[in-house]
């Protein structure tokens, strides 16, 4: 144990908190904290650009802890350093609607930037921090006004670098060289099972290096060293910086220091008394924390004399370029153009009168071009598949090349760019998009979710949507992928049946500001289907009556895709039928119970849905005793013709369904 801990009470001010909250809760991980606060101290007494008093300050540094199960470092340091967080939310650490949850929350409290309970995807969310933060200030400043300059600190641990989605996030921060990026790496050799030497021998420095990183290697309680390689870290601007910070898990608690037992367990009273002992704390009472200590922590003055001269800076950039000013202003606010409504509107009347049977894929490549060109926000990319995707446009330019792109070539990243675009969307003045196979969401499952979770607006773009893909085979053909996607709460999962449903998608999804939205599309050509302008304004609700039934209503068809065409062809042979296409069952869902009823009028108990997936999930609208056409196994390798036929999902599938039940 260095000799001066009992000389660092800013920094064992951390490791008390942290030390009488997971004892008080009986749960938790005290040893990260413990072991990182000399770190931290350096980093936001010293580096920091925040406030306090306002935690949206728009040009504030971001700060993300990776290694989230170490979340009283977090809580600690927002509530020393002055933010609206008490001195009982930290007692109440781990309760029920509590600010101080098991691993930091975004929206909870303030000064959380986002979420980081699985790891590795904190990192990740701080790439994308980082590459928000280069390429709006590439849009919008000039050269006598940085009006965008904050830096991307992260902490992380030997959890996250053993998670694959730091390889693919810190891969792409290299190759883009995000300068303002800079990581410190807790090398503590300790997690849950033990000493890591056993499962984890990489050479993290040469990893690094490899990426194009600048790596630098301290004593992580050594704050002189610290304090040096956080400053050529700063004076980097070509590269992201990993500082390797050699730490000693849970310092100051003399029996369980450097060993897994404090990772993720309470100390214990007895041990807690003999660690205030070792760092000299005078005060016995568990959360006391002495005046004096918390008036060196508190950042609320310089916070504050911080924003006031970047807000004169921006008064005068205001004054210099006033539509560049109103343009950032609006941006980062997150609100659409005055006249978004109608441009998309436009268009998808526009959609309505070309009447194009195409692949939704492409009827999405023409909704992105129509409507990205009046959207500067948005930044978007694909996993390696822009050609498949269709995600480039006319207007695209590139990162890698432009700065001030607005197109993010993601490479063969799938979970990598989602925890990126996740980032991006966090950060503000953006709304990303990500693209891949729908087979491949597989990959970004947990990142989709955090997307959710957080309340983020990310648009998913998922293609080759069903067996249809053919010849590829099972290991492609996605069954059961947007079933898990509808099942994932606060997000919206859209898969439109042709040019029309695909373009309201895309208005509903960029106009959805609190969740995620996916849109599933197909790789093969559907046809267009013919509504008014009612049916047209229906589809914003996420289901509505397609083709009204002839005569008296006997049988609902329900479908979604390229199946509402199966749905459509059974129409023409059969009377007393609706076909509804419920393009967004989520959405459809939340309408009025009138609405719901003049939809699926709940007296007409002979349903069939129809849908290329698996068939379980539309139980909920057909009920037991209707019927659904639809998959309960894994694809096949064949011609996707071949494919719907031995399958089942076919015209007169549907057709003999309904006469079944009616």
């Amino acid at each position: 144990m260095p000799s001066q801990l009992n000389q660092r009470p800013n920094a064992n001010a951390i490791r008390i908190l942290a030390m009488d909250a997971v004892q008080q809760a009986n749960s938790g991980h005290p040893g990260a904290p413990m072991g990182m606060a000399d770190i931290a101290e350096v980093l936001w007494r010293e580096f920091l650009k925040h406030n306090p008093k306002n935690a949206k300050w728009a040009n504030r540094d971001r700060f993300v802890l990776s290694n989230g199960h170490g979340s009283m470092l977090i809580y600690a340091l927002l509530h020393l350093t002055g933010y609206d967080l008490s001195i009982d939310d930290i007692k109440n650490f781990r309760k029920l609607h509590s600010k101080t949850a098991g691993h930091p929350e975004h929206g909870y409290a303030d000064g959380i930037e986002t979420t980081t309970g699985p790891l590795g995807q904190g990192i990740a969310n701080a790439v994308g921090f980082a590459l928000a933060e280069k390429t709006l200030a590439a849009q919008f400043n000039k050269p006598e006004h940085a009006i965008i300059d904050h830096y991307t600190y992260a902490f992380l641990g030997d959890g996250c670098l053993m998670e694959g989605v730091s390889h693919e996030a810190c891969s792409l921060a290299g190759t883009l060289g995000l300068g303002k990026l800079i990581a410190y790496y807790d090398d503590n050799g300790i997690s849950i099972d033990g000493e890591v030497e056993g499962w984890f021998g990489d050479d993290t420095a040469k990893r690094f290096e490899s990426y194009g990183w600048q790596v630098l290697a301290v004593d992580g309680h050594d704050q002189d060293a610290i304090r040096a390689a956080t400053e050529q870290a700063r004076a980097e601007t070509s590269k992201p910086t990993l500082i390797i910070c050699k730490t000693i898990i849970g310092l100051g608690s003399p029996n369980k220091q450097g060993k897994e037992d404090c990772h993720g367990a309470p100390l214990g009273v007895d041990e807690i008394a003999l660690a205030r002992a070792e760092m000299g704390w005078a005060d016995s009472t568990p959360f006391a924390i002495p005046s004096q200590i918390y008036q060196a922590w508190d950042a609320t003055e310089k916070g504050a004399s911080q924003e006031a001269a970047w807000n004169a800076q921006f008064a005068d950039y205001q004054a210099k370029y006033p539509a560049e000013a109103a343009e950032l202003l609006r941006r980062l606010s997150g609100e659409l153009p005055a006249d978004f409504d109608k441009i998309a509107d436009d268009y998808i009347k526009a959609c309505n009168t070309k009447a194009e049977s195409i692949a939704t894929r492409k009827a999405s490549q023409n909704a992105i071009a129509a409507l990205v060109s009046n959207l500067p926000e948005i930044l978007g990319g694909s996993a390696d598949l822009a050609g498949s995707n269709l995600t480039l446009w006319s207007g695209a330019k590139g990162v890698q090349d432009h700065a001030d792109g607005n197109y993010v070539h993601y490479g063969v990243r799938e979970f990598g760019m989602t925890a990126i675009a996740n980032g991006v969307a966090l950060h503000g003045g953006f709304i990303p998009y990500t693209a891949t196979f729908l087979m491949f969401m597989e990959y970004a499952r947990n990142a989709v979710r955090m997307s959710a979770l957080m309340k983020q607006r990310v648009i998913n773009i998922y293609t080759h949507d069903s067996i249809g893909l053919g010849e590829d085979g099972p290991t492609h053909q996605p069954v059961e992928q947007v079933a898990s996607l509808r099942n994932t709460p606060n997000h919206f999962t859209w898969r439109p049946c042709d040019t029309v449903e695909t373009a309201v998608a895309w208005k509903v999804a960029l106009k959805t500001t609190n969740a995620p939205s996916s849109l599933i599309l197909s790789r093969q050509n559907l046809a267009f289907q013919s509504r008014d302008d009612a049916q047209i304004a229906n589809i914003e609700k996420g289901g509505y009556v397609l083709a009204a039934e002839k005569g008296e209503l006997k049988a609902i068809i329900i479908a979604t895709g390229s199946e509402v065409e199966l749905a459509m062809n059974a129409y023409e042979q059969l009377d007393g039928v609706r076909v509804v296409s419920m393009p967004c069952a989520e959405i459809f869902v939340k309408q009025s119970a009138d609405y719901i009823q003049s939809v699926l009028p709940s007296d007409v108990r002979a349903r069939v849905a129809v849908e290329a997936g698996i068939s379980d999930y539309w139980y909920k609208f057909v009920g037991l005793d209707g019927k659904i056409i639809g998959m309960t196994t894994f694809g096949e390798s064949a011609p996707a013709k071949e494919l719907f036929k031995h399958f089942g999902i076919t015209t007169e599938a549907v057709v003999e369904a309904v006469q079944s039940l009616i």
